[in-house]
C-alpha cells in the first residue's frame, strides 16, 4: 500500500506539472493511471473503471477551483456564459455518472481509451475550429452544457477539451474561452462526483477507505502533489519547447488510449 501511495503522489506531481507546463486538464492522465494503480488499494476489476473516473472527478473538484480563481483574477471568465451553461452541465454530469454506473468496467475503460486517442490526435495536430457564430442564447448554452457535462463526467475529465473549442467556435477570445471553461469544470466535477458517490454507495469491492466510487487515499495524494507541482510546470513552460512536448504527450495519449481500447 505504501508503494501505491507513492505512485499516486507521482501521478499528482505529473498532473500538476503538465497543467502548469502545457495548460491541459489532468483527467485524461489520471483515469488511465488510476485504472492501473487502484488494484493496489484492493479495488476489484468489476468496479475499477468507475472508481478511476469517480476519483479523477473528485481531484478535479479541487483543481478546477484553483484554476478558475486564477483565470478570474485576470478577467478571463465570462460568468454570464458559465451561469447559462451551469444547469446543463449539472444535469449532464449527473447523467454521465448514472450511465457509467450501469456500464461494465471494461466498456467504460474502452470509452475512456477512445477519448484518449481522439484527444491525443487533436492535441498533436493542434486542431482548433475557426470562429463562425456568436455565443448562443441561454437555452442553447444549457443544451450544449448538458452534452459536455455528460461526456466529461462519463470519462472523468473537466470538459476543457470540449468547452474551449466550442466557445472559441462561438467567437469568444481564447483567453476567455479557457477561463470560462475552467469555471465550467467546477460544475462538471462537483455534480459528477456527487453522482459517483451516490451510485457507488454500498457497492462491494471499492477498496480501502472509499466513499462510493471515490478512493480517498488516491484523492488526497494526487490533489496535494498536483497543487504543489503546478508552479514547477509553469516555471518550466518558459524554458522548454512546449509545442514539441505537447506533441510527445499527444503520442503517449494515443498509445495509452489504444492499450485501453484493447482491454
Amino acid at each position: 500500500m505504501f508503494t501505491t501511495l507513492v505512485l499516486f503522489c507521482a501521478v499528482g506531481a505529473l498532473v500538476g506539472t503538465l497543467a502548469g507546463l502545457l495548460g491541459i486538464g489532468g483527467g485524461i492522465v489520471m483515469v488511465p493511471a488510476l485504472i492501473f494503480l487502484l488494484p493496489g488499494l484492493d479495488v476489484v476489476d468489476s468496479v475499477l473503471s468507475q472508481m478511476a473516473v469517480g476519483t479523477s472527478l473528485a481531484c478535479i473538484c479541487i483543481i478546477s477551483i484553483s484554476s478558475a480563481r486564477a483565470h478570474h483574477r485576470r478577467g478571463g471568465v465570462r460568468w454570464d456564459a458559465v451561469l447559462s451553461m451551469a444547469p446543463g452541465l449539472v444535469v449532464g454530469a449527473l447523467l454521465g455518472a448514472w450511465v457509467a454506473h450501469f456500464l461494465s468496467s471494461l466498456m467504460l475503460q474502452r470509452i475512456v481509451g477512445l477519448a484518449a486517442v481522439l484527444l491525443g490526435v487533436k492535441m498533436f495536430w493542434g486542431m482548433q475550429p475557426a470562429a463562425h457564430r456568436d455565443v448562443p442564447s441561454k437555452p442553447g448554452l444549457a443544451c450544449v452544457g448538458t452534452a459536455i457535462g455528460a461526456m466529461s463526467s462519463l470519462i472523468g475529465i473537466g470538459g476543457g477539451s470540449m468547452t474551449v473549442p466550442y466557445l472559441s467556435w462561438c467567437n469568444m477570445s481564447m483567453k476567455q474561452a479557457v477561463g470560462t471553461s475552467a469555471a465550467c469544470g467546477i460544475a462538471i466535477a462537483w455534480s459528477g462526483v456527487a453522482g459517483f458517490l451516490v451510485a457507488g454507495w454500498g457497492e462491494p469491492g471499492t477498496g480501502i477507505a472509499s466513499f462510493g466510487y471515490v478512493s480517498l487515499p488516491a484523492f488526497a495524494a494526487i490533489v496535494l502533489c498536483s497543487i504543489v507541482c503546478v508552479p514547477v510546470g509553469a516555471s518550466l513552460a518558459y524554458r522548454l519547447p512546449a509545442r514539441m512536448l505537447k506533441r510527445v504527450f499527444a503520442v503517449l495519449l494515443v498509445v495509452v488510449g489504444v492499450k485501453m481500447l484493447l482491454g
